[in-house]
């Protein structure tokens, strides 16, 4: 079950939901091309175990980042119901944030010319007295802030 599906007040229904974009594993991808890369430079045999272990320690890095993006993606829950906004994030240290729709003042959205192109961006829920920030790589975000803004 979804800490969002376990946190839902009687009569409060999911309206929609953010995901994370597949942006974040683009460095960790990127990363384990280069070690490919390198693997296949054509050297001399006594430079061989040297470029292959470089390769190595840039190919262990590049399944690391990638390791942190999949849980990144993996444990992060955006929701808006028609009662509030629920931000999730985390597996070990669990980070939260919700907001009633009622405190809502505005909701931000910030594109990159790259967002723009490929539909992602960072996503700012300000209120009375506080807001929900760290919405960063979101898929689709002016979608979701039409479902936070039009209730």
């Amino acid at each position: 079950m979804s800490y969002v599906d376990s946190i839902l007040q009687p009569n409060e229904q999911v309206l929609a939901t953010g995901k994370m974009h597949w942006i974040i594993y683009v460095q960790g991808l990127a990363l384990l091309v280069l070690a490919l890369a390198v693997l296949f430079i054509p050297l001399p045999e006594d430079m061989r175990f040297l470029v292959q272990f470089a390769a190595a320690a840039i190919g262990l890095l590049a399944l690391a980042l990638l390791f942190r993006a999949w849980v990144e993606q993996v444990t992060t829950e955006i929701a808006v119901t028609n009662f509030r906004v629920i931000q999730k994030r985390g597996l070990i240290r669990r980070v939260t944030g919700e907001m009633n729709m009622d405190k809502v003042e505005s909701v931000l959205v910030d594109q990159t010319i790259m967002g723009r192109i490929l539909n992602y961006g960072t996503i700012a829920v300000r209120g009375t007295g506080s807001g929900i920030e760290g919405l960063q790589h979101i898929a689709r975000p002016l979608s979701l802030r039409s479902a936070i803004v039009v209730r």
